[in-house]
């Protein structure tokens, strides 16, 4: 398979992230940050890494809720979609956009089985849903510390963020937006753009009957919001860092919107930038800080690992069988030979 090159825009997200990690270390001072780092208690950090893992299975869990109303009984069992959802996560990681997991995730279910308008529908609405919750959890911390309310980054992510919850409410529950969706679809120039996306607004809409399933995962996703504050806070105590969990409460979901921005890539620097700008507000060394961000990106790495090993055994059970097969079925040439 021939792959694709890199565009302009994500070398330059690439150069900013090492512009912003590379600036944050130098004032944090590298030492500081190593020394943070290499003493960080092990009992938290353990922790977190069951919190995360916890998360993961929440969120794959979310997932099966919200495919059940457009499958029904034709849906892959539960651990199908918790293996699809490990491995699209893993490879995610090595993805140059957040969004490279989804499309990961929402081909390899349309090989088991479901129409492809339904496994992008149910990616595209669990993502919205996740960043809802991510919107909800930063209004929170917003009331919580109220000076960040005038802080134009927080601003700018608070906008983006609800700019794009509002435009997947409308595509699922307006009448109005539906009428112009099939108004805008019929005016597509090629007939195979035209059914696809037909048939993907088709299978978005679907949800506008399903409030349960809709309620069900947006409770889902929020709960992983606060697992992932609750993570950072163990992070935290591992690296000695003393503050409150209120504070990580007030700090996290705001971070978290700061990093949906396309800015850089996957929101390394961003985040580092983020987690040293807000908690040296309230009196956090800048390498405690630094280091911090290290650990809360690597967690979600670690997270990762699951879909890994899942990704191994896949690799390695499709080789054993290509072997099995080659004994069963010789070659040309090795039938030759014999």
């Amino acid at each position: 398979m021939k792959q694709r090159p890199v565009s302009l825009g994500g070398l330059l997200r690439f150069a900013i992230a090492a512009v912003l990690v590379g600036y944050l270390l130098w004032r944090s001072d590298p030492q500081d940050v190593w020394h943070a780092l290499a003493h960080a208690s092990t009992g938290p950090l353990l922790v977190a890494v069951a919190l995360v893992l916890l998360d993961r299975a929440i969120m794959a869990y979310r997932w099966f809720v919200l495919l059940r109303p457009l499958e029904g009984q034709h849906l892959p069992p539960f651990g199908t979609i918790l293996r699809i959802f490990f491995v699209s996560t893993f490879v995610g990681t090595f993805l140059p956009a957040s969004v490279g997991g989804d499309v990961v995730r929402a081909y390899s279910l349309s090989n088991h089985g479901v129409p492809k308008a339904d496994s992008m529908a149910s990616v595209f609405v669990d993502r919205m849903l996740g960043v809802l919750s991510v919107l909800l959890m930063a209004l929170v911390g917003i009331m919580l510390a109220r000076d960040l309310a005038a802080d134009r980054s927080v601003v700018l992510a608070l906008a983006v963020t609800a700019g794009a919850c509002a435009v997947a409410a409308v595509l699922i529950f307006s009448e109005t937006a539906d009428a112009i969706a099939e108004s805008f679809i019929a005016q597509v120039p090629w007939a195979r753009a035209r059914k696809i996306l037909g048939e993907l607004f088709t299978s978005i809409r679907r949800y506008a009957t399903h409030h349960g399933a809709l309620t069900n995962v947006l409770v889902g996703s929020i709960l992983v919001q606060v697992l992932r504050v609750i993570q950072a806070y163990y992070l935290g105590v591992a690296l000695g860092v003393n503050q409150p969990l209120l504070t990580y409460f007030e700090f996290i979901p705001l971070i978290l919107l700061i990093m949906f921005l396309p800015i850089t890539a996957n929101g390394i620097g961003t985040s580092q930038a983020a987690f040293v700008y807000l908690f040296n507000k309230v009196g956090t060394p800048p390498a405690e800080a630094f280091a911090l961000s290290v650990l809360f990106v690597a967690l979600g790495i670690v997270g990762n690992i699951p879909g890994a090993i899942f990704y191994v055994r896949r690799s390695s059970i499709g080789a054993g069988s290509s072997r099995a097969s080659e004994r069963e079925h010789p070659t040309f040439s090795e039938a030759g030979q014999k």
